[in-house]
């Protein structure tokens, strides 16, 4: 049985994330650029943003019993094959899931303009994905 409360509690923490996120993404790139502490805090929230995603995606997935995934990025593939998130969603998530490898694994080569342009322009995938899980649940 899925576990609604471990979900809400990881719908909560995202929710917050996005926010966190959504309050500095009117800020200027040269000011970011310039900014390492900003820079670290954005990587970081991203990174735990995505964190709940896969951590919502791997419980739904194992509680229903769906095919195990083969990576992080198949998390989403798994989740998409059986109608809980749309397939127009799937390719960000799973740049999302490329990006979290990249976050955690080859931290020395995250480039500030493409974590900049991520702030700016894919923290309404998040969003979205909040909304296609609740969707979802009302199903199963």
């Amino acid at each position: 049985m899925v576990n609604r409360q471990m979900i809400d509690n990881k719908l909560g923490l995202l929710a917050g994330y996005i926010a966190d996120l959504i309050e500095i993404q009117d800020m200027a790139q040269k000011e970011y650029l310039a900014d390492k502490k900003t820079q670290r805090y954005v990587e970081r929230t991203l990174h735990l943003a995505i964190e709940c995603c896969l951590d919502i995606g791997n419980h739904l997935i194992s509680d229903q019993n769906w095919r195990e995934p083969l990576s992080n990025k198949d998390v989403f593939t798994v989740l998409e094959e059986n109608g809980v998130i749309s397939s127009v969603l799937l390719p960000s998530l799973s740049k999302m899931a490329q990006f979290r490898n990249i976050l955690v694994h080859d931290y020395a080569k995250i480039e500030p303009d493409i974590i900049y342009s991520i702030l700016k322009n894919n923290v309404t995938d998040l969003q979205k994905f909040i909304k296609e899980i609740d969707k979802a649940l009302k199903s199963l």
